[in-house]
């Protein structure tokens, strides 16, 4: 239980790209993929109060591209939600970030979000991008390197890792 002080102030929770994705696309015939999709409405739908939610630049600019009927529908899901600014220091640790991994070169968003959050201060990021971003395997380094640019990362996790009572 979270001491009474605490249970005053939000936490803040950095939404990535995949989870608007993932609450504005039609269900998935992918049973994995439908299942992420349900966990993502329901936390959406019953814990995200819980939470000061955040988004980005970044998560603005991959949201309005594409199809436009559909990034309509994303940007109105994200509409009421604070935008956080790319910041030189966000730019400066995704760099560290896709150089000391190292990251692919299309993974440089995702080093991105990580970024932006961590420069924030952002308590938690949420995201279904288990290859770059909620990966087990890289979470020690991404921490590493947040810490050495003297920033403590967020917590990486999926909806329902977040989906405390």
């Amino acid at each position: 239980m979270r001491p009474r002080w605490l249970q005053l102030m939000n936490f803040t929770v950095y939404l990535e790209t995949s989870i608007i994705g993932y609450l504005a696309s039609f269900p998935s015939r992918d049973l994995i993929t439908a299942a992420n999709q349900q966990l993502t409405h329901d936390w959406w739908d019953n814990k995200r109060k819980q939470y000061d939610l955040y988004v980005s630049e970044t998560v603005i600019a991959e949201c309005s591209a594409g199809d436009p009927q559909a990034a309509q529908e994303r940007m109105d899901m994200i509409g009421d939600i604070p935008i956080l600014n790319v910041t030189e220091d966000a730019e400066n640790l995704a760099d560290e970030l896709v150089k000391q991994i190292p990251l692919p070169e299309n993974a440089e968003v995702d080093a991105l979000h990580i970024a932006i959050a961590t420069v924030n201060g952002v308590n938690y990021l949420l995201t279904w991008n288990c290859a770059h971003i909620a990966n087990a395997a890289l979470q020690p380094r991404i921490e590493t390197i947040c810490r050495s640019t003297g920033f403590e990362p967020p917590a990486i996790c999926t909806p329902q890792q977040l989906m405390e009572d």
